[in-house]
């Protein structure tokens, strides 16, 4: 039961009852009314930020997410080991495949170039993950035109080689020592410390440290110029002209296999590692020339050898090391 309240009136000397206006008892209970729907309003937004009170739909979408960003990562680790892969062939394709048939090289900034339409990507912003998205999907854009360009590259390259069929056999592109009897690729073309003085100096070409006796392949179709031990420091050695400006030489030898004059294909057996002349250890010292100039075999090696193997021997020929000759 409700409580009544009462007032003094002086001039009659009387208690009243106090009455209510009706208006005033609905502004009460509208004021009531829009308090509880505030209060019930701020109450369901704290609970649903809240992550104790996660619901399952919001647990799975969570796990979604996570999964969703491991494979992201996945595939960002796979694209580097692609990314590796493609700038080998790129560089094979413009050291390599294009200088030989006199052709420029396709500079970077064509090669690796994006897309220029802004709004390509513009359905992958907004979103809380959008930067990874996005990232990932450019790479995969960039890699595939790599791989378009690439494809045109070689396209050209394989009309001009079914009229160059000559010269890609007279070009030195395999290891002469090969990957099965190699007990290390010793030192690589450029500056190494010299075994004798420890002087710092230029090695012309690499060492493929190897047991005396084994064999020693031709790199390219040619006639051997010499097989002798008439030139300083090199021992036995031989040097096979393959025309079209290029010579190759191989150093140390322990016994010939050819003589002067005689005519070699790519892959016949020519000498066996030796360590003769001015050597510190059984090895092949081999060498490339080109119109007179000395330039890097690792640069040739594309006959006999997959791209993830060319990566491997190009980081241990380019470490500065000490040479064996």
């Amino acid at each position: 039961m409700a409580k009544v309240k009462y007032y003094y009136d002086s001039e009659n000397l009387a208690y009243k009852k106090i009455k209510t206006k009706k208006r005033t008892k609905l502004g009460f209970a509208i004021l009531f009314l829009v308090a509880s729907a505030l209060f019930g309003f701020l109450v369901f937004v704290v609970l649903i930020n809240t992550p104790y009170f996660e619901t399952p739909k919001d647990r799975f979408q969570a796990r979604e997410i996570e999964n969703l960003k491991l494979q992201y990562s996945i595939l960002n680790k796979k694209m580097d080991e692609i990314d590796d892969v493609t700038q080998a062939l790129e560089n094979r394709d413009n050291n390599i495949y294009r200088v030989y048939f006199n052709r420029s090289e396709i500079p970077d900034s064509i090669r690796k170039a994006g897309f220029k339409d802004l709004k390509r990507y513009k359905d992958l912003e907004g979103f809380n993950n959008s930067k990874l998205v996005l990232n990932t999907t450019k790479r995969i854009d960039r890699l595939s035109k790599q791989l378009a360009i690439q494809s045109q590259s070689l396209d050209e390259i394989l009309k001009l080689a079914g009229a160059k069929k000559n010269l890609l056999l007279a070009i030195p592109a395999i290891q002469p020592v090969s990957n099965e009897n190699l007990k290390q690729m010793a030192s690589g073309f450029g500056y190494r410390t010299d075994p004798f003085t420890k002087v710092r100096k230029m090695h012309n070409g690499m060492d493929f440290a190897a047991n005396t006796g084994t064999p020693i392949y031709a790199t390219g179709d040619g006639i051997v110029a010499r097989a002798d031990n008439s030139a300083s420091g090199y021992g036995n050695h031989i040097v096979i002209r393959h025309g079209f400006g290029y010579e190759s030489l191989y150093a140390h030898l322990s016994k010939y296999n050819c003589r002067a004059g005689q005519h070699v294909r790519r892959g016949d057996i020519i000498a066996y590692v030796g360590s003769t002349g001015r050597s510190e250890g059984p090895h092949c010292h081999y060498e490339v020339h080109k119109d007179g100039k000395v330039v890097n075999p690792l640069n040739f090696y594309y006959g006999n050898m997959s791209a993830e193997e060319y990566i491997a021997i190009s980081k241990l020929a380019n470490q500065e090391n000490q040479s064996l000759d």
